[in-house]
């Protein structure tokens, strides 16, 4: 009996909803999202999920201000002129695979998913400091808050660093798309009524038109992203519970 593992003596819920938060590492960025499943079947889900992606560009290189600037000055990414967010809400389905039987094992399920996806771009502004010669030595002559371009910044012009996040608000434009999902998940939480699972899978997605992030006519249009994700939830609306394995009687054999 202890090669079997230890036994699970708590309510097993067959039937139940759940609602869960994730939050993910991609290969291209960071995202979050909340998830809303529908028991079907004893091993089978619909998922209702609202995802929100902050997507960064391949090229993207962190860099630092200009030493004429000052020492607070936020780091950069030379030549990135907009910040895209990316909004997907999906539906789909899970289906379980390998139940957990035990205290301590794990649940493996499959899932897929397909929605549409909102790109939304915000401009960088950029802090430009202009450099002027004054009695044979350079001095930061003038500042100036603009969009990175390069045809209207000389080599007499240096990055300061980012201008306020606020900055280029009212110049928002959207992306509209669609995307597609695959993953796997692996639920090894010890309570019944939480979820603690680990997801890793792949996002397929395509726009309408490429997202202009850097100053460079190398932008995408169709996305390939992988990504892993930690979950956290709980079970909510269960239809039935069955009996406790502690509570059920054991027959003697005739």
């Amino acid at each position: 009996m202890y090669g079997q593992g230890e036994i699970d003596d708590q309510d097993i819920i067959l039937f139940q909803n759940e609602r869960s938060v994730s939050a993910s590492l991609n290969s291209n960025g960071l995202s979050a999202a909340f998830r809303f499943g529908q028991r079907r079947t004893y091993l089978t889900k619909t998922l209702y999920d609202i995802e929100l992606a902050y997507i960064k560009h391949p090229k993207e290189v962190k860099v630092v201000a200009s030493p004429y600037s000052y020492t607070t000055s936020r780091k950069f990414v030379y030549g990135k002129t907009n910040i895209f967010i990316d909004i997907r809400p999906s539906i789909g389905f899970q289906r379980e695979i390998f139940s957990k039987e035990d205290r301590g094992s794990i649940a493996i399920k499959y899932y897929y998913a397909a929605g549409p996806s909102l790109g939304i771009t915000k401009p960088i502004y950029y802090t430009f400091n202009v450099i002027g010669i004054v009695n044979s030595q350079l001095y930061v002559i003038d500042t100036r808050v603009e969009k990175f371009e390069f045809s209207q910044h000389p080599q007499s012009v240096e990055i300061a660093g980012r201008a306020s996040f606020w900055r280029g608000l009212d110049e928002i434009s959207l992306y509209p798309g669609l995307h597609a999902k695959f993953g796997m998940s692996f639920e090894y939480s010890t309570i019944s009524e939480i979820i603690n699972a680990v997801d890793a899978g792949v996002i397929v997605e395509a726009f309408t038109k490429k997202i202009p992030i850097m100053y460079t006519s190398d932008n995408k249009q169709f996305y390939l992203t992988l990504f892993i994700s930690y979950r956290f939830g709980w079970v909510v609306d269960a239809r039935y519970r069955s009996r406790r394995r502690s509570d059920i009687p054991i027959t003697e054999p005739q």
